[in-house]
């Protein structure tokens, strides 16, 4: 079973505050434009720039940041292991996997539900 947040006090945050926390897990596809760093600049960016103005963006801002802080450690290791093709098919799982949570996290944040990755390494607290 996941381990979610606990809903902020006072409940559900507003709309734009909502809008926001999506914003910072959907800004991993920035990757998509600047590969290989992209995914991590894009959540950084604007949980550095939002972070201050409500706490469930800090908290889902940072959850964004982490999961791609690992699932770019992931790609690096899976870089490795193509070496030895087990990589490739590894890449292309991780991908899936990643743009599904990426979806899932963006689609919760926006509903007002705090999300929390599975398997992700929270580097950032």
């Amino acid at each position: 079973m996941q381990d979610e947040y606990p809903l902020l006090p006072g409940g559900i945050p507003e709309r734009e505050v909502r809008q926001w926390a999506m914003l910072c897990h959907y800004a991993a596809f920035f990757g998509l434009l600047v590969p290989m760093i992209g995914n991590v600049l894009g959540p950084l960016v604007l949980w550095q720039l939002k972070r201050e103005s409500h706490p469930f963006i800090d908290q889902q801002g940072r959850e964004a940041l982490n999961f791609q802080i690992t699932y770019s450690l992931a790609m690096m290791l899976c870089g490795v292991l193509a070496w030895v093709v087990i990589g490739f098919p590894l890449m292309a799982l991780f991908s899936l996997v990643a743009l599904a949570l990426v979806i899932i996290a963006g689609i919760k944040a926006n509903s007002g539900v705090p999300y929390r990755y599975p398997f992700c390494w929270r580097l950032v607290r």
